[in-house]
């Protein structure tokens, strides 16, 4: 499938749930929503990660998040066995045939079929929540509340609202509502992206957006690909557009070792900052690759395609953020750093 075509598809699948309603309102499909955060924006913030995303990196620690629809994972140590409860299988309009339990009656797998994404009935019926429904469609009011109910920590920190993912561009005609509401409200906002999208849903989206939080991952497209199941033309394209617009910008870089970990690969991404962008940004942010959400890979029978990566010690890792932050500080002159924990000055 090529990028133009997958990308088409995430953003219809987006569109038409969008166009789904409750109580005759417009919705997204959301996947959480994290309260007191303070690593994704300045100050103290309400994230909301919108389900949906239009690359598939090796790495991700959502993969709840990646399908643009709801999904079911299981948690086999809840089950209280077919024998004592058995409940997921009896409201099952397909007498249960996704649901297989093993030998001991104990939940096993969870075969979510086509016929499962306008079902969901088993989540609902069991009652330690062995099986869990991963995404919620809510309508723009029942988000603004829970925003509007941080709204002291934003007025006391300086913070406000981040929308992330998945990829909210994937569900950019409603994000474009919801920052346009905040907005209106007096909230400052900021988009967590990697900007695989067409330039016009950026455009519309950042026209309520006080802070752009993007990624950059590779230079080399078809690297960038192998890894992230897209290349990375695109990116690049909108990276500049960014910039163009005036947006306030943060980048962020995983570092994978094995795929751009190594101090050539970060090199290109300094040249591309400092030739292409003009250095425009306010900081570039170096993460650490570490192995999180394991359980949600299990939980939704995935294999983790990071499984047989096994990560340096915490203090190697940091020492080497550092070391290639004060390098790109050096000799790109860029506002590199290690981790996440540096103020952002606006």
């Amino acid at each position: 499938m090529s990028d133009k075509g997958g990308l088409g598809v995430v953003a219809e699948k987006g569109r038409q749930m969008l166009h789904k309603t409750l109580c005759g309102e417009p919705c997204a499909l959301v996947s959480n929503i994290q309260h007191y955060t303070i690593h994704d924006g300045p100050g103290i913030r309400t994230a909301i990660f919108f389900s949906g995303c239009t690359m598939n990196c090796i790495w991700c620690s959502n993969p709840e998040t990646i399908k643009p629809y709801q999904r079911l994972g299981i948690y086999p140590a809840r089950c209280l066995t077919k024998h004592k409860c058995g409940y997921c299988a009896k409201v099952c309009p397909m007498k249960g045939a996704p649901i297989e339990f093993d030998e001991s009656g104990t939940l096993a797998r969870l075969k979510m079929a086509e016929e499962c994404k306008s079902c969901l009935k088993c989540a609902e019926a069991c009652p330690p929540r062995a099986i869990k429904l991963w995404g919620k469609q809510l309508t723009l009011p029942a988000l603004m509340k829970a925003v509007e109910g941080d709204r002291n920590f934003y007025d006391k920190s300086g913070g406000g609202v981040t929308l992330s993912g998945g990829e909210v561009m994937a569900q950019w005609e409603f994000a474009e509502m919801l920052l346009k509401a905040c907005k209106e409200t007096g909230i400052n906002t900021c988009i967590e992206t990697a900007l695989h999208c067409p330039a016009e849903h950026m455009e519309a989206v950042f026209r309520y957006a006080d802070l752009v939080i993007a990624d950059i991952k590779h230079m080399d497209s078809e690297a960038h690909k192998k890894c992230t199941g897209v290349g990375n033309e695109l990116v690049l394209g909108n990276l500049k557009k960014t910039v163009g617009l005036g947006k306030k910008l943060v980048l962020r870089t995983p570092i994978v070792p094995g795929y751009n970990g190594g101090e050539q690969e970060i090199r290109a991404i300094g040249q591309f900052i400092k030739d292409e962008l003009r250095s425009e940004i306010i900081s570039w942010q170096l993460l650490p690759f570490r192995k999180l959400g394991t359980e949600k890979y299990e939980s939704l029978m995935i294999k983790y395609p990071m499984e047989a990566y096994e990560p340096t010690g915490r203090n190697q890792w940091e020492q080497e953020l550092k070391r290639l932050a004060a390098m790109l500080k050096q000799e790109y002159g860029l506002p590199a750093e290690p981790g996440t924990g540096g103020k952002l000055e606006l």
